[in-house]
């Protein structure tokens, strides 16, 4: 169906609405319960924003180059209005739409709404309203750190009381009933954070692998970082609720589990166990039928404890990788940055996670050229680096971001003399990882199958049966991949046990064990 530009159309059946999605996995998860609540609120979800009445974008707003992309997203989607075509509303959601709310509107005309994490659990009304054409207000940021009680266990008791009948809702949340849920109504009752709405998910992809939210908000206050202001305060989600949720998950073909929040190590301080993590919630989603890997990411070092790190490297079915934000190693810039450690302590925790998982996965993301960072500094992240032996290192350059401590820092450098820092650590971080990428060779791995090569021709060089996966210490998207021959019968979703034999860069190649086959992760 075609939609003359002047036709504003009402949800119904035919009333098509594409989400598309930037950023992080957090942002995955909250596409696909938006993209819930849409369904269940009439609209007919596709694929293609050529293809959709309306389209969402699910803007990222963490550093400049995300605000960037996520604004080109905007403009390219605007570009679809064009008159016979089909698309007649762009609206942006997100992290940038509700970091700058007016001002997005107000410099994006071509958007025709800007909606806060407010307007998730009325999606569909709101959706539907601007398709009839009328006016939308956008809405003025606020720090959403002051919507929840300081006190992590006065924010756990308010969400217990508002999860009962007559309870008093917590500001900016939402209580989410089974009436209100898409598909099957059973998921246990609990309180949402308004940045991420607790409803039952409309799967946007397929694959194996699926994030799964534990927890919203941040409740530290790194120097340049803006997250918590505009994701909020910490709140854990109910673990019965994550559970269930890991049920759905895995009864719609997801073998590998990736929990995510902006921090992870804090869950469950705020419902009155910060061993609840390792204790509870791990063993009990790597008990889960179908699921045969958990992965948990965004760990903060400073809150990182022994049990933690135990149970991550020993748990059968969780996956021996640590996520860890070091951010720095210069004890100087950390204090800058209002972050914990130095490079002796860091290196104490990767060899007290080493003495228990040797093979463990270690990843993490630095920043240089941060405000104050002398020659003296980058040396020390240097040679942290060399001797940490991390299989990932993602660096950053640092920028400027609004309403951060470190905006109004003295000691900031050049552009240009922040590029070539970024440059010089990026190229040792780069052969470092794929160093460690050979000590591997030898390994045993078992490995997710992700993707299945076409049939190989008659003059193949490889043996049959080559397919693409991820080992345990290989994070979804950016920790590198595996390729395993000699794997015929093998299919998406499979576990296949395989030895290193080579690599490429961080990506590592395997040959296929005999008797190899599905379910060799447990």
């Amino acid at each position: 169906m075609t939609v003359p530009s002047h036709v504003h159309p009402t949800a119904d059946a035919t009333t098509t609405v594409a989400v598309v999605t930037l950023g992080c996995a957090r942002n995955e998860v909250d596409s696909e319960e938006l993209a819930g609540r849409l369904a269940e609120g009439g609209f007919t979800l596709v694929d293609d924003a050529e293809s959709a009445d309306a389209v969402l974008v699910n803007t990222c707003g963490f550093i400049e180059t995300a605000k960037k992309d996520s604004v080109d997203q905007l403009l390219g989607a605007a570009d679809l209005k064009s008159d016979g075509g089909r698309t007649q509303a762009v609206v942006a959601v997100g992290c940038l739409a509700e970091r700058y709310g007016e001002e997005l509107a107000r410099e994006l005309p071509e958007a025709d709404a800007v909606l806060s994490f407010d307007d998730y659990p009325d999606i569909a009304d709101r959706v539907r309203t601007i398709l009839t054409g009328a006016p939308h207000v956008p809405h003025a940021p606020r720090d959403r750190r002051k919507l929840l009680p300081i006190s992590p266990a006065a924010r756990g008791s308010a969400a217990a009381d508002s999860t009962g009948a007559g309870g008093a809702v917590v500001p900016g949340h939402r209580v989410v009933t089974a009436d209100s849920r898409v598909g099957e109504p059973d998921l246990p009752a609990g309180i949402a954070p308004a940045s991420g709405p607790r409803v039952h998910r409309r799967r946007l992809g397929g694959g194996p692998v699926a994030p799964l939210k534990v927890a919203s908000g941040c409740d530290r206050r790194c120097a340049f970082c803006a997250i918590p202001r505009f994701r909020g305060a910490f709140i854990s989600r109910p673990p019965e609720d994550v559970l269930a949720e890991a049920g759905w998950l895995a009864g719609h073909g997801v073998r590998e589990l990736f929990l995510v929040s902006e921090n992870s190590t804090s869950y469950g301080k705020d419902l009155g166990d910060l061993r609840l993590l390792e204790t509870g919630l791990l063993p009990d989603l790597a008990a889960v039928d179908g699921i045969e890997r958990v992965r948990v990411s965004y760990l903060q070092p400073a809150e990182m404890r022994p049990g933690l790190v135990e149970a991550m490297a020993t748990v059968p079915g969780v996956a021996a990788y640590f996520d860890l934000s070091f951010q720095h190693s210069s004890p100087t810039v950390l204090r800058r940055m209002r972050r914990f450690g130095d490079t002796e302590r860091f290196l104490g925790l990767i060899e007290q996670i080493r003495a228990v998982a040797p093979e463990a996965g270690i990843r993490s993301n630095v920043i240089v050229g941060f405000p104050g960072e002398t020659e003296d500094d980058v040396e020390e992240l240097c040679g942290f680096l060399e001797a940490a032996r991390l299989d990932v290192v993602g660096v950053f350059g640092y920028s400027d971001e609004d309403g951060t401590e470190a905006l109004g820092y003295d000691g900031k450098l050049d552009e240009d003399e922040i590029a070539a820092r970024a440059a010089r650590v990026g190229e040792l971080a780069e052969e470092l990882t794929a160093q460690r990428a050979e000590d591997r060779i030898g390994e045993v791995v078992d490995v997710l199958v992700e993707s299945v090569d076409p049939e190989e021709t008659a003059d193949s060089a490889e043996p049959a049966g080559s397919v693409e996966g991820r080992a345990a210490h290989q994070g979804p998207e950016v920790d590198g991949t595996t390729r395993v021959v000699g794997a015929p019968g093998a299919r998406v979703g499979d576990f296949v046990r395989a030895l290193v034999v080579d690599t490429e860069g961080v990506d590592l190649v395997a040959e296929a064990l005999p008797g190899a086959g599905a379910g060799a992760g447990r």
